[in-house]
C-alpha cells in the first residue's frame, strides 16, 4: 500500500502535464485498479511508469512502453527490494542516458551482463571494457581508449541507441543485435536461436527489472 501512496503523491505532477481530461481519467482508473488489487491480498505489483513528449509537446504516460522514445519516469521496486548494484560509474551512465535517451537502468543492466562492472574486461572475441565493445565497432565510433570507463560507456550507449532505432524500439531485438550482431537479427526480425544471445537478453532484462 505504501508504494501505491507514493505513486498517488506524484499524481499532482501528472495532472499538470497531461494533455486531456481523457488521459487524466484513464490514469485515475489505473490507480483505482491498482488499489483494488493491493486490497485483495499481498500481491507483487509493479507500477513502473514511462513517459515521452511528442513533437507537439503532449506528454504521454504508460506502464507498458511501446517504443524507445519512452523514458522511465517512476521506478517501483518490489517490497523489501534493495539495489546493491555497483555505483562507481553512475555519473557516466547518467550522462549517456541523458545524451542518447536510453534508460539509465537499462544501460546499467547491459554493463552488468557484459562485464560485471570491470573496465578492464576483455572477452575471448576481443570485446573490450565495461560495455564490451568490439575493436572494429570502437574504431567506427571514434573511440580512442576502449578501457576508459566514460569513453566506453558513451560509445556503447551510442551504438546501442542506433540498434534501438534500427529495430523500431524493440528492446529484446536491440539487445540481441548488440550481442550477436545486427545482421543475424535483421534476417529473421527475432532473437536468434543462439544460446549465448538468448541468455544475454534474458539476463539484461532481469537486471533491468531489478534496478
Amino acid at each position: 500500500m505504501a508504494s501505491l501512496l507514493h505513486f498517488i503523491n506524484h499524481f499532482g505532477v501528472f495532472e499538470q502535464k497531461m494533455a486531456s481530461k481523457k488521459q487524466i481519467w484513464v490514469l485515475r482508473m489505473w490507480i483505482s485498479i491498482q488499489g483494488v488489487i493491493l486490497l485483495m491480498g499481498p500481491v507483487q505489483v509493479r507500477a513502473d511508469i514511462y513517459r515521452y513528449v511528442d513533437s507537439e509537446g503532449t506528454v504521454h504516460f504508460s506502464n507498458v512502453p511501446t517504443g524507445s522514445e519512452y523514458e522511465l519516469y517512476i521506478r517501483e521496486l518490489p517490497p523489501n527490494r534493495v539495489d546493491h548494484g555497483d555505483t562507481r560509474y553512475d555519473a557516466y551512465i547518467g550522462e549517456a542516458a541523458e545524451q542518447y535517451g536510453v534508460p539509465f537502468s537499462l544501460i546499467k543492466a547491459i554493463i552488468r551482463a557484459e562485464s560485471d562492472f570491470d573496465p578492464a574486461a576483455v572477452s575471448d572475441a576481443g570485446a573490450c571494457g565495461l560495455m564490451q565493445i568490439m575493436p572494429e565497432t570502437a574504431k567506427d565510433l571514434g573511440v580512442v581508449d576502449a578501457f576508459n570507463p566514460r569513453e566506453n560507456i558513451l560509445a556503447g550507449v551510442r551504438y546501442f541507441k542506433g540498434l534501438l532505432t534500427r529495430f523500431r524500439g524493440s528492446m529484446p531485438l536491440a539487445l540481441a543485435a548488440y550481442n550477436a550482431g545486427p545482421s543475424k537479427v535483421h534476417a529473421s526480425w527475432e532473437v536468434p536461436a543462439i544460446e549465448e544471445t538468448e541468455h544475454f537478453v534474458d539476463r539484461v532484462m532481469e537486471y533491468f527489472n531489478g534496478y
